[in-house]
């Protein structure tokens, strides 16, 4: 199996863990406000993983902590639209409107590192983007301010990709350490602004307690690291497209944890979004290749 398959498929995985965040959050959200909880589950994520693993820390140059506080300072924002989204405008438009990154990434990606993305990821784009809508629109969506928390989302993570993608290309920037190290600053900006705007608190049921330590370990320590790790094998437009099976995992999990059901589109737009994600990693003109007989040599 070649590397960037492999990368792809670890960040399938951190996918999974963001789509039953979903129902964490909103769990989280009874007892803990936004900047609150963001800092829980950052500075908790950054606490495990710097005591598991404080050797491979200890010599962390100035270029990996620069780009983990760039990295960092896109999260915040990535975290701010993506939770006062879901408390302004409904779980479809929030769905939707944040899994806007996959078509973001190339755009932003074209006008500042000037890369032009390749056909056949003009194509997923548009698979992914109808997918996303069927999934998550409703007939009646309005404007609303929880929607421009959800398309700030989608813009600073398409922002977050490109820098990450920037950092980890770099000899001197250690991606694991820049992996931790951004959780530490993050979860320090959110609990700054949990103190500015809020009063700080800790979940006060068990519920709410194991959700966000899940919240922190899982969803938010583990994942950022494996993304970032992950990121050196392929690129931020391939991040981008696997990112867009979030709604589907999210429409799992709200299924079996809250007995939400679908409509039937929905379940359409979850296949083309498996499907685009296939028709990224198929290398088409090679099948095509063997479908009729011949080598890629010929």
């Amino acid at each position: 199996m070649k590397t960037q398959v492999k990368a792809d498929l670890m960040l399938v995985l951190v996918t999974l863990g963001w789509g039953i965040s979903y129902y964490l959050t909103d769990l989280c959200l009874q007892e803990m406000e936004s900047f609150n909880l963001n800092a829980f589950r950052f500075l908790g994520a950054f606490a495990v993983a710097a005591v598991a693993t404080f050797p491979k820390l200890k010599d962390v140059n100035k270029t990996t902590l620069k780009y983990a506080f760039f990295i960092a300072l896109s999260l915040v924002f990535v975290y701010t639209g993506v939770t006062f989204g879901v408390m302004y405008t409904s779980l479809s438009n929030s769905g939707f409107l944040c899994g806007l990154t996959v078509v973001f990434t190339p755009i932003l990606s074209f006008f500042i590192k000037k890369q032009k993305p390749e056909k056949k990821i003009l194509v997923v784009i548009v698979v992914c983007f109808v997918g996303i809508a069927l999934m998550s629109l409703n007939e009646q969506m309005r404007p609303a301010l929880g929607d421009i928390f959800c398309l700030l989302c989608a813009v600073a993570y398409a922002v977050d990709l490109l820098i990450t993608e920037t950092a980890v290309a770099k000899e001197e920037v250690d991606a694991f350490q820049l992996g931790v190290f951004q959780l530490g600053f993050t979860g320090v900006l959110m609990l700054a602004l949990s103190f500015l705007f809020e009063t700080p608190v800790l979940p006060s049921s068990s519920a709410v307690w194991w959700s966000a330590v899940f919240l922190a370990v899982f969803c938010t320590g583990i994942a950022f690291i494996i993304q970032t790790v992950a990121q050196q094998y392929t690129s931020a437009a391939h991040v981008g497209v696997i990112f867009t099976l979030e709604p589907v995992f999210a429409g799992i999990a709200a299924f079996f944890l809250a007995g939400e059901v679908l409509l039937p589109r929905a379940y359409f737009g979850a296949f083309l979004l498996v499907a685009g994600l296939l028709l990224m990693e198929v290398d088409v003109k090679a099948f095509l290749a063997k479908f009729n007989g011949k080598t890629e040599e010929d």
